[in-house]
């Protein structure tokens, strides 16, 4: 998997590792079991410092999107919680379409957002 990071985006360099690895794991380039790049490793190859990386893995481990495993280090572990996994997406969600009603974006254009994005993770 190629990770990219933009060094002149305003987001912080491990919120975009991790963005890069949660759409991994949603395109199936990663996949339950999936062993991580080492800390090390990731830092080299991407360029950047292994603080960064570490702080990525542990944001996703804390979001249930890998288990830090002290033999293979950081494995891709889908946390299975429908119930709390739902209600985190709500309250997500209900910041976003209020931002989309300010910005006057009507309901069938988030449906239609929301269809394009389903689509490129495998339509399911």
């Amino acid at each position: 998997m190629l990770i990219e990071i933009d060094f002149n985006s305003d987001e912080a360099l491990y919120i975009q590792l991790r963005n890069r690895i949660i759409v991994g794991i949603a395109t199936c380039e990663l996949k339950e079991g999936d062993v991580l790049p080492s800390v090390r490793q990731l830092a080299e190859s991407v360029g950047i410092n292994m603080h960064t990386v570490n702080k990525a893995y542990t944001v996703l481990k804390q979001e249930g999107f890998v288990k830090v495993d002290r033999r293979h280090g950081a494995v891709v572990s889908i946390d299975a919680d429908r119930i709390k996994n739902m209600e985190e997406l709500r309250g997500q969600l209900r910041v976003i379409l209020a931002k989309a009603r300010c910005k006057n974006i009507s309901r069938e254009e988030v449906h239609a957002l929301i269809d394009e994005i389903f689509e490129e993770y495998g339509g399911y």
